[in-house]
């Protein structure tokens, strides 16, 4: 079975929708928060093997005005052979 380590993150920040895909090995609802702080511009996007970083916590992320933050496997991408124009 093939392992997915990419993921949506959809959240609000001030009332604005937005969303983005990350590759992480993996991914839960405090990795989301954390992650949708990075795309904000609020928190500091971790180095690769970087595990003493800070991580933003969902009530220090909602001080900053992110809400509403939803995550799920990133879908496939069906290419599209043979098409001509």
């Amino acid at each position: 079975m093939k392992h997915n380590d990419l993921f949506t993150i959809r959240y609000r920040l001030h009332g604005e929708q937005r969303s983005f895909i990350v590759r992480a090995a993996q991914m839960n609802n405090a990795e989301a928060w954390h992650w949708a702080s990075c795309d904000a511009g609020v928190a500091v996007i971790p180095r690769f093997g970087q595990h003493t970083l800070k991580r933003v916590s969902k009530p220090m992320a909602e001080k900053y005005g992110i809400t509403d933050v939803r995550w799920s496997g990133a879908e496939a991408i069906q290419w599209a052979e043979g098409l001509t124009q």
